[in-house]
């Protein structure tokens, strides 16, 4: 299957991805598709032969419990929508707590790293073959860029990787921006992980922009792709040449001079790593196909084997792993203590990006509360994250917080907390609103007051 070079899809930049020359697929979020109609950005694309690619960000596949069948259906269905020939989700999880663990459920939010253990692969295994059970397309996994490190892990990125294709036959969507931000704040070395996992895998490679603050590389894909990330795209066309590569863009979005720019400099780093490879090696063929290369990797295997091989993961292991992720995920949303072995420094910033993200992203799901909030907004919500953590999406988020801003009085402007009331009021009124009795008392002084 190839796919060429394409750009992630958006519906801030829809106009210049459409217009932008040497196109050859998109990637759209799954989750901001509906299931049973698409945008007309996307039909065009889809009536000129532009092949649209699924990409989840919200299954968890890493998590300890299984896969949820409504999630796994709602990108089944997009999937068909698109008649897309793969999809593709992350390796981690996304949120904890619930049942396993008698506690409330939490929402990340975020893309979390799972613990790189046989015991975790155990587990990731197993609902990695549900979910492609479930799927009509063949499914690839993307490795994910992490600030933090779990404690006591078994294996390397590349060794976690090629057992998880080893064992289910999954496909791989290697991002290079994240293999930088993980040897950046890791000190991992992206020539090894290369060196290691399945190339022959791979299905498309991601090509993002970041940046570094305080020595940590914050992947924001919201700043233009740097000269170490593709050098890592170098590294990875010098072993093969990968079906497809994709710049991916999510905030911040330039001018489509900028962009058209950046694919210019990926294309030009392909074709002068392609060169290279070509001029050392017999490979044959253009930029997209394969070149038939076998990984220099040997299996690293456990004391016991069998207990790792295909069976499925125990509840036992699933139990461990809700635990240890709700712990950690505790941490770094809700102010509860730090888990043992974990650096502290590098979780207060991973705790301090989930809460600015969380209010970056309810801004754009609810424009109008910083609208009627002002300058205020921020500081705001990031007071009410410090402790309510997200347990149902962003829009349930962006609902409690003007919930609990209503149930404290504010703002403390009449007529701000009127729009407030108002605004809340019309949201929630198709469902019984949590605290019902409160949020009322509260609601009905609001509006006696005008």
């Amino acid at each position: 299957m190839e796919l060429g070079i394409g750009i992630g899809w958006r519906p801030e930049i829809a106009d210049a991805v459409e217009a932008l020359p040497g196109i050859d697929w998109v990637e759209a979020v799954a989750e901001n598709l509906c299931s049973d109609h698409l945008p007309d950005s996307l039909v065009r694309l889809r009536a000129r032969g532009v092949t649209v690619v699924p990409h989840g960000v919200s299954l968890g596949l890493g998590g300890a419990d299984l896969p949820d069948p409504g999630r796994l259906a709602d990108l089944a269905a997009r999937a068909a929508l698109l008649g897309t020939p793969l999809v593709t989700e992350h390796i981690a999880f996304v949120r904890a707590g619930g049942p396993r663990t008698a506690s409330a459920r939490l929402e990340a939010g975020h893309l979390l790293p799972v613990p790189r253990t046989w015991e975790a692969l155990d587990v990731l295994c197993e609902n990695v073959r549900i979910a492609q059970d479930s799927l009509p397309v063949p499914l690839a996994l993307e490795n994910i860029a992490a600030l933090i490190a779990w404690p006591g892990e078994e294996l390397t990125e590349g060794q976690f990787l090629a057992e998880l294709v080893e064992r289910t036959g999954v496909r791989l969507l290697i991002d290079v921006a994240n293999l930088h931000t993980n040897h950046v704040n890791r000190g991992e070395d992206p020539a090894k992980a290369l060196d290691e996992l399945p190339v022959e895998a791979i299905a498309y490679v991601h090509v993002a922009g970041g940046i570094e603050k305080d020595g940590v590389w914050h992947d924001t894909h919201a700043h233009p792709v740097t000269r170490p990330v593709l050098d890592v795209l170098a590294e990875l066309r010098s072993r093969i040449a990968p079906p497809g590569v994709l710049l991916e863009r999510d905030d911040d979005f330039p001018p489509a001079e900028e962009l058209a720019g950046e694919l210019t400099a990926v294309r030009a780093t392909l074709e002068a790593a392609g060169k290279a490879r070509s001029g050392s090696t017999s490979e044959a063929g253009a930029f997209g196909c394969g070149s038939g290369v076998t990984p220099a990797t040997s299996r690293v295997q456990p004391a016991d084997d069998a207990a790792t091989g295909t069976g499925a993961a125990t509840e036992g292991a699933r139990d461990r792993a809700a635990v240890a992720q709700t712990a950690l995920l505790s941490a770094l949303v809700a102010g509860t203590p730090a888990p043992e072995g974990f650096d502290h420094r590098r979780l207060g910033i991973q705790s301090r990006a989930l809460a600015a993200k969380r209010a970056d992203v309810v801004a754009k799901v609810a424009p109008e509360l910083p609208g009627i909030l002002g300058d205020g907004y921020r500081d705001a919500f990031l007071s009410y994250a410090r402790t309510r953590p997200m347990s149902a999406g962003y829009r349930r988020d962006a609902l409690d917080f003007a919930e609990q801003l209503l149930i404290t009085g504010r703002p403390a402007d009449d007529a701000a907390r009127r729009r407030l009331t108002h605004w809340w009021q019309d949201r929630a009124a198709a469902r019984p609103p949590r605290r019902t009795t409160r949020l009322v008392r509260a609601a009905r002084a609001a509006i006696a007051g005008r």
